[in-house]
């Protein structure tokens, strides 16, 4: 698939690499149509995410959820809290803030519920919606691998991109990373495409690729700032916004690549919960409030126009 344009990265003041490995961010919080600002006097406490509150209940989407979803009145989402600006911690380091998460509290205004989001290892998400789980959000590439194990509603595009130490002083290629040391987060497709390629390198005989795999993405961001890795491979507005809050220690390499439908993650085989879910999603999308989620961060360049339920994307 071609790769679509590289997603805008989030206006970011000069914060200090501390900062950015504790979650924290720079923007406003008045819920305008705007991207964060990019004020260099803006405090990272600033950054609660856009406002959904005005978001109404829609009765006829709300009908269709299961009994196990609305018993207890709450929306629980599962969700990986270190990959901003998808989902993250707010400075007071335990505050989820991101788009998957406004995306979240939106489908939850829209069912009568209220919002739980809790933060949880990328990797137990998916073998825990249904039971610990209502849903899963937190970037998941929509895979046939992981469509074995449970559905999945499309709510984004995102391409997979590498970042680097600035002007790249490491010469790194990415068609020939043997040799080199890779960052990537635990569990993700692209952990698994890392894989792949150091196992090619052993095949060819040509020097050890090593992949260096972390449960938290502001970890695998501070591997290549401090040069324990080369090079990190991750989704690619995470990259950009890594990139963007490292105040130019780093800059991606290359351009986006293998664009793909992200989505919410959903018991296997609950075609009612997956209805609900895809109709609320479109009807945030057709209301456009979607769509003003995505320009506060800064990342409408991956907006999709519908959501679909269980189309593979990947590999």
């Amino acid at each position: 698939m071609e790769a679509k344009k590289s997603l805008k990265t989030v206006a970011a003041c000069a914060l200090s690499v501390a900062m950015l490995f504790a979650g924290a961010a720079c923007g406003t919080s008045d819920g305008s149509d705007d991207a964060a600002s990019s004020d260099s006097g803006s405090k990272a406490s600033e950054l609660t995410g856009y406002d959904v509150s005005s978001v109404q209940k829609d009765d006829d989407i709300a009908k269709l959820l299961p009994d196990y979803v609305t018993k207890d009145g709450k929306l629980t989402i599962g969700m990986d809290t270190s990959y901003a600006p998808a989902e993250f911690l707010a400075e007071d380091g335990k505050t989820p803030v991101g788009f998957d998460v406004d995306i979240a509290k939106a489908l939850a205004q829209v069912f009568g519920l209220e919002a739980d989001p809790e933060t949880a290892n990328f990797d137990s998400i998916i073998p825990s919606v249904g039971s610990k789980y209502d849903i899963g959000i937190s970037s998941f590439t929509v895979t046939k691998e992981r469509l074995e194990a449970v559905d999945f509603v499309s709510h984004f595009d995102a391409g997979s991109a590498w970042a680097v130490k600035k002007g790249n002083p490491n010469k790194i290629d990415t068609s020939d990373l043997c040799g080199k040391k890779v960052g990537v987060q635990t569990a993700t497709m692209q952990e698994t495409e890392a894989n792949k390629i150091a196992k090619q390198c052993e095949a060819d005989g040509k020097d050890k690729l090593e992949v260096i795999s972390s449960k938290l993405q502001t970890d695998v961001t501070t591997n290549v700032v401090t040069g324990k890795a080369d090079v990190f491979y991750a989704d690619s507005p995470v990259a950009g916004y890594a990139i963007a809050q490292t105040d130019g220690q780093l800059e991606m390499l290359g351009k986006v690549e293998g664009v793909a439908p992200e989505g919410i993650v959903i018991k296997k085989g609950d075609s009612q919960m997956d209805e609900a879910v895809q109709k609320a999603v479109q009807k945030l999308i057709d209301d456009g409030t979607y769509l003003k989620i995505l320009k506060y961060w800064g990342v409408e360049d991956g907006a999709i126009e519908t959501s679909e339920i269980n189309t593979p994307g990947a590999e």
